[in-house]
């Protein structure tokens, strides 16, 4: 897994109100936050995590840390990935929404060159349930267990977790993605370490109406991943043609030769069909459906002993 109890953190933009509010929030979960970091406020304490004025001033005091979580302005957060990066943390959380498209290209273009993982912008960032939260997830709705949860919503994350967790079964992740029109790590990417973590039995995927990540990747996991995956699909009662906030608009663009507009709920449904993907109707569907791939996969695994 990417993430442990064991990750050392760093925070940026630790004295706004996001740094304020979420930083004793995941201390308390036991979260390692090692410093944060804010230009003009060094010297400063929030919730006893030491401020400085820059990164390396940080790593000179603290040592090591291996992720980073920007809670900036969004017109600094490129700055501030930027110069984590070159601090040497291949890790970055970008919690900070609305940070402007030109700025996410250039960063992951850098973030390609370095072999850093960005997740986001626009997320409620990462929680391995019982060990680290990394972000903004309600750390109550989670619970230590064996599906990972990796969604483009941030609410609907935390519902969904709420139901798996009230049905008795935990995750072993949770990732948001990220809502903005650019972002940094994909469902793909996500799809692959979950696929190869031996803590994940089974993984949720959480998707939107707008744009095509998920037919991207439904065809993915039709062609490269072994383990069970349930999705969920938010946006399928909204009018045709209505933008339904971060998803941005539904493009006209096709769909192969299937005639599908692209992003739309027909489109992503006949995806997941294609691949085998159940999908449930409602947040409280998950659970039902996640019982069913696990009783299948546990039966093929007595058969083949």
């Amino acid at each position: 897994m990417v993430f442990s109890a064991d990750s050392k953190v760093l925070v940026q933009g630790i004295t706004n109100s996001l740094g304020r509010v979420y930083t004793p929030l995941m201390l308390t979960y036991g979260t390692s936050i090692l410093a944060g970091v804010d230009p003009g406020a060094g010297g400063d304490t929030v919730a006893g995590v030491p401020v400085f004025d820059l990164v390396s001033q940080a790593l000179d005091a603290v040592g090591d840390v291996d992720v980073s979580i920007i809670v900036t302005a969004p017109y600094a957060a490129l700055d501030a990935a930027l110069e984590a990066i070159a601090a040497g943390i291949r890790q970055i959380v970008m919690v900070t929404d609305s940070v402007p498209p030109l700025d996410m290209v250039r960063l992951l273009r850098k973030a390609n060159a370095t072999d850093t993982l960005v997740i986001g912008p626009n997320s409620p960032g990462v929680i391995v349930p019982g060990q680290v939260l990394l972000g903004t997830h309600p750390a109550e709705f989670y619970a230590p267990g064996n599906v990972g949860l990796i969604s483009r919503s941030g609410s609907l994350t935390y519902e969904v977790a709420l139901q798996l967790t009230k049905a008795g079964i935990g995750q072993s992740i949770a990732v948001g993605i990220g809502g903005d029109r650019i972002v940094g790590s994909s469902f793909q990417q996500w799809l692959q370490i979950l696929d190869e973590d031996d803590r994940t039995d089974a993984i949720v995927l959480v998707g939107e109406i707008g744009g095509d990540s998920e037919e991207v990747a439904a065809r993915y996991i039709a062609e490269a991943i072994d383990k069970p995956v349930i999705a969920y699909l938010a946006g399928r009662t909204a009018p045709k043609g209505q933008q339904m906030g971060h998803a941005g608009a539904i493009i006209a663009s096709q769909f192969g030769d299937g005639g599908k507009e692209l992003g739309t709920v027909e489109s992503k449904l006949a995806a997941f069909e294609a691949a085998g993907v159940p999908v449930g109707d409602r947040p409280s569907a998950i659970p039902h459906l996640v019982r069913q791939v696990l009783q299948s996969q546990n039966c093929q695994k007595k058969s083949t002993n």
